[in-house]
């Protein structure tokens, strides 16, 4: 992230420090996130140094002419084809949901960085819910 003055540095304050261990402490994670990532990915996968392979559903059907549909067989045939290869290859795996209910089934299957909700609508999701409550 940056070598510039930034927060992964405290903004300057402990440059050094991040200098010194910045390869050890940041991961670097590979967004699968289209059609032709899936295809390519036994090359990506000899890539040296990736610490995981990042699912990102909404474009991957988008990529597919599927947008939003995760239960099209070939965007479910897609993920397992990602999971299998990095299984293969001991990559960990992770995966967006707009939910909960939707990354549970990924983390009973081993994917251990998951993504759920999206921020603006938990925020507007909250607010409405405030509002109710005061015009109640």
């Amino acid at each position: 992230r940056s070598v510039g003055i930034s927060k992964a540095h405290d903004y300057g304050l402990s440059f050094n420090e991040y200098i010194e261990n910045a390869n050890e402490e940041i991961a670097l994670i590979i967004q699968c996130e289209d059609k032709e990532g899936v295809e390519n990915l036994p090359e990506i996968l000899e890539v040296d140094g990736i610490d995981c392979i990042f699912i990102g559903p909404y474009d991957l059907s988008a990529s597919m002419g599927k947008t939003g549909k995760f239960h099209d067989q070939e965007v479910i045939d897609s993920i397992a084809k990602i999971e299998q290869q990095c299984k293969a290859k001991k990559i960990p795996l992770g995966i967006f949901g707009g939910s909960s209910e939707a990354v549970k089934p990924y983390k009973n299957r081993g994917f251990t960085l998951l993504t759920a909700g999206i921020d603006v609508l938990m925020l507007s999701s909250s607010a409405r819910e405030i509002i109710n409550k005061i015009q109640e």
